[in-house]
């Protein structure tokens, strides 16, 4: 009988980085050839302690990598999160523990450092649950029939005093990340976004092989001149019987206020030859469709799914740091089967602060950490979950006490792909 040899997992080296780059093409079906640039920009950002890859007889066939990065909870608390993206298994090598390896020393060492909590968007749904992640945030994304929004097409500029002029990459990456700071200390679900983001996103960096499109981007700027929203956008050249049908997609949008939020949707919806607005990733809960008079234009979602999934690191220090607008008590039976943070907690919560403690009372209510992540940030319902024999009272009316809790009045969201 033939035995396999043993699969090396490891943290890369700069030696790796073509293989492993490689490995990560492989896995995401896509063309596996790196360009030197490529290489050369991954050997500039890869933390190589953060970093690994499976190696079988010398080649890699899994990659996993992880990095710093803030999560807002609500109240606008932002707390330390270990950032797991860059997951891949070569088709050859699946069913083989290869990605329970790479996580397990990858939370561990996350929960040595001192993260509340891991996060990742999951690109297959039934993989990360086991891990314990949950479901944390969704996202919807709208196409807009522009011809039916009920917008005055004379009316080319916000009507509340402020104004929207066109920029460039250059101005982008000034104004955006104040932008971006104010807006995800705002909002709960958003994260934290480096140089790196800016630079990728306005062409600075470009990773694969497909050719960099240069976007529109338009700033809105208040009546008193306060930069308050960016959005980058691409248009479509398409005509029908000599008529142009274009699609404006949006590629994101930053808005610090409502009105800021509104002129820039109007704005897209008052450019010549578009007759249609893709929005891209919103909140699920987002008020775009009301920003027109008629909010029927916004038209049936063309996507809604999960989004931002959660993995508790620490309980006591993630319940601790959101914010509750309820008073109330409640004993939680955590189960956790990688024994990073499971137990049992007694948390009590007022709108002037929370405290979260180890305790040896009855539990109220008995969840997974899986199920405790979703409800965490506020979006999901602990008696939808009892419905569904995910959480299980242990005193009649403790979901309706959990939810009363953790609820929050507008959903919780992520705008960022990492």
């Amino acid at each position: 009988m033939t035995t396999r040899p043993a699969i090396d997992v490891r943290p890369i080296t700069e030696a790796d980085i073509p293989d492993w780059t490689r490995a990560l093409h492989t896995g995401f079906l896509r063309s596996p050839a790196p360009t030197r640039e490529e290489i050369d920009s991954r050997t500039g950002y890869l933390l190589a302690h953060r970093t690994q890859g499976a190696f079988d007889a010398g080649r890699c066939v899994a990659t996993y990598r992880s990095f710093d990065q803030e999560l807002t909870v609500p109240g606008g608390h932002q707390v330390p999160a270990d950032a797991i993206s860059n997951v891949a298994v070569t088709a050859t090598h699946r069913r083989r523990g290869l990605l329970t390896r790479m996580m397990t020393q990858d939370l561990t060492a996350a929960k040595e450092r001192g993260d509340v909590a891991a996060t990742l968007i999951a690109a297959e749904y039934q993989i990360y649950g086991r891990y314990g992640f949950g479901p944390a945030t969704s996202m919807t994304e709208w196409t807009v029939d522009v011809l039916r929004t009920g917008l005055d097409p004379r009316r080319l500029t916000p009507d509340d005093g402020g104004r929207i002029d066109l920029v460039d990459g250059e101005d982008v990456r000034k104004l955006g990340p104040d932008l971006h700071e104010r807006l995800r200390r705002a909002q709960p679900g958003a994260v934290s976004r480096d140089d790196r983001w800016w630079q990728v996103n306005t062409g600075v960096v470009h990773l694969d092989r497909t050719p960099w499109v240069e976007p529109f981007y338009a700033l809105y700027r208040s009546p008193s001149g306060e930069p308050e929203g960016l959005v980058s956008y691409v248009c479509d050249d398409t005509w029908h019987d000599k008529q142009p049908h274009d699609t404006a997609q949006v590629n994101w949008l930053i808005a610090t206020t409502p009105a800021a939020e509104r002129a820039l949707w109007h704005y897209l919806c008052s450019i010549d030859w578009v007759t249609q607005v893709k929005t891209g990733w919103r909140a699920p809960d987002d008020l775009l469709p009301l920003h027109f008079p008629n909010p029927r234009a916004a038209k049936a979602t063309t996507s809604q799914a999960d989004w931002l999934w959660v993995r508790l690191l620490d309980v006591v220090r993630a319940l601790e740091a959101r914010a509750y607008d309820g008073v109330g008590a409640l004993v939680l039976e955590v189960a956790d089967a990688a024994g990073l943070a499971g137990g049992r907690y007694r948390l009590e919560a007022a709108p002037d602060g929370a405290s979260c403690t180890p305790t040896g009372a009855s539990p109220e209510l008995t969840l997974d950490i899986a199920d405790l992540a979703a409800l965490w940030l506020g979006d999901e319902s602990a008696v939808r979950l009892a419905a569904l024999g995910r959480v299980r009272e242990e005193r009649a009316g403790a979901a309706q006490v959990a939810d009363a809790l953790l609820r929050t009045s507008r959903r919780p969201w992520c705008p960022d792909m990492f």
